[in-house]
């Protein structure tokens, strides 16, 4: 999985003093003591929130700081962490492409909008997030998530591409998890499971030969490896 920073403490601002209000103005302005000293009682009540496992009061909170400070996106990452954390996945996909709507190299956001919209079955919209991670970070792991959701989507061509280049650019000491039971996780060497994902994308297409190919790699590298033992004996 990925690893996704959850940001669950924000910042101590110092205390100040009046409320102004223009006549022309639509959206009411604080004088900056009182903003600050307005924002450091939400900060208080939103890490009260946490630290009492009180989620609803933490998010109100933090929709109360990102409204009187609008131009400050830690308080819509930390919006988008708690709502994934919580397994909120169409919530924190949705505060997550605000964010990438004003920051599209924001890598936090990449993260949870790719994963909770394909969490969400929205495979078209969260492949492009997952390429913007790995053209951003170079993470691996995100170009093997790209490659699936290409395969799953029936997009063999780009799939193929993807998978080539990772077998390419997988390092020895990465790893990946492949559920072979409802409470265990096999690691799996990266390269060997973009062989294994490269034998189903030959596999789809009735190309039995070169999946049993691909499939023989990936356990020369990983001769323990459950799901490329199982796909294997499909090219039968």
């Amino acid at each position: 999985m990925m690893k996704i920073a959850v940001l669950i403490s924000l910042f101590t601002l110092s205390i100040g003093s009046a409320f102004a209000q223009t006549a022309t103005d639509s959206i009411p302005k604080f004088d900056p003591k009182v903003k600050n000293a307005l924002n450091m009682v939400d900060q208080m009540a939103y890490q009260a929130g946490l630290r009492y496992s009180d989620l609803s009061i933490a998010k109100i909170k933090l929709y109360d700081l990102m409204a009187r400070n609008p131009e400050d996106l830690r308080y819509m990452e930390a919006l988008g962490s708690l709502y994934f954390e919580a397994g909120e996945y169409a919530s924190s996909a949705l505060v997550a492409m605000d964010i990438l709507k004003i920051n599209d190299k924001n890598v936090g956001a990449l993260e949870i909008a790719s994963y909770a919209l394909e969490q969400l079955g929205a495979f078209d919209r969260a492949l492009p997030y997952y390429e913007s991670l790995h053209l951003l970070t170079g993470d691996n792991f995100s170009l093997y998530k790209s490659a699936y959701l290409q395969y799953s989507m029936k997009r063999y061509p780009e799939a193929m591409n993807s998978l080539t280049m990772l077998v390419k650019l997988a390092k020895a000491d990465e790893k990946i998890g492949f559920a072979v039971s409802e409470t265990e996780t096999q690691q799996v060497d990266m390269k060997a499971a973009a062989l294994n994902l490269k034998g189903l994308v030959f596999l789809d297409q009735n190309s039995k030969v070169e999946a049993k190919v691909a499939f023989n790699e990936a356990l020369a590298i990983e001769p323990t490896f459950t799901q490329a033992k199982e796909n294997l004996v499909k090219t039968n």
